[in-house]
């Protein structure tokens, strides 16, 4: 058994005498793990370093995406919802395949275990680790940024009865952003994917906001305050203006203003 913590101290340095195909799966398996300490701990880091650095080649990030995409489908939460972590590695990387755009698209609105934590299970976090994901892909330039947007609505109105309490809205409305940077988007585009949620907040009768509604405002508010001030790639990094802003601002409070 290999000790992934020894790794990590010995600058992610490949173990002497290890066949690496081996210890990528098993850095696979390790990441759909229901331990928490063996999911979200060394292995974790060890695989995104070895992502980032190259080591792990081509072919194998591929088939690790692969992997990855197949995973959404696995009968086990941590699992599914670690998948998307993986995908964002090998997209962010440069490692790009059609095929898992289709199967995150298949599962990100589908998924109903919406829980940010678990006791037992720790971080889940679909939402969160989905938006991710879905903000990588909006800027990759095979993938329609109308496409994603309309992704981030159909999350938004499936039904649940989980009220976002792990800042999932913040990172939704961040993956929405990042999408609406993008230079190549249209106006139409830029606002469209939102006249479904404003029809959907158009059902609500009288009484208690149902959950999805209220992740759904949450969301709004953040995006509109991307919108106004920028979206910061990074901490403490210039603000980069979203495309059609005020375009987007009066579309988003248009929606707000339903409620």
């Amino acid at each position: 058994m290999i000790d992934w913590s020894a790794v990590e101290a010995a600058d992610h340095a490949v173990p002497a005498g290890q066949d690496p195909d081996r210890l990528v799966a098993a850095l696979s398996r390790a990441l759909a793990d229901p331990d928490p300490e063996v999911r979200d701990g060394a292995p974790y880091r060890v695989l995104a370093a070895w992502i980032r650095r190259g080591t792990v080649p081509a072919a194998r990030r591929l088939a690790l995406g692969d992997e990855m995409a197949e995973r959404f489908a696995h009968p086990e939460v941590q699992a599914r919802t670690f998948a998307p972590l993986v995908l964002d590695m090998l997209v962010t990387r440069g490692d790009f395949r059609p095929a898992w755009v289709d199967a995150f698209e298949r599962w990100y609105p589908a998924e109903t275990d919406l829980r940010g934590h678990d006791a037992r299970l720790g971080w889940l976090h679909a939402v969160a680790h989905g938006a991710d994901l879905l903000g990588t892909f909006g800027l990759r330039p095979e993938v329609p940024p109308a496409r994603m947007l309309a992704l981030a609505a159909a999350r938004l109105t499936a039904p649940t009865a989980h009220v976002y309490d792990q800042r999932e809205d913040d990172r939704l409305a961040s993956a929405a952003a990042r999408i609406l940077t993008r230079p190549d988007l249209t106006e139409d585009d830029a606002t469209a994917w939102l006249e479904p949620l404003a029809a959907d907040l158009r059902t609500l009768g009288r009484g208690p906001l149902p959950a999805r509604a209220s992740n759904l405002l949450r969301t709004l508010h953040a995006l509109y305050l991307l919108a106004d001030r920028g979206l910061r790639p990074a901490p403490g990094a210039a603000p980069v203006p979203l495309a059609h802003r005020e375009a987007v601002k009066k579309r988003v409070g248009a929606v707000l203003d339903l409620l």
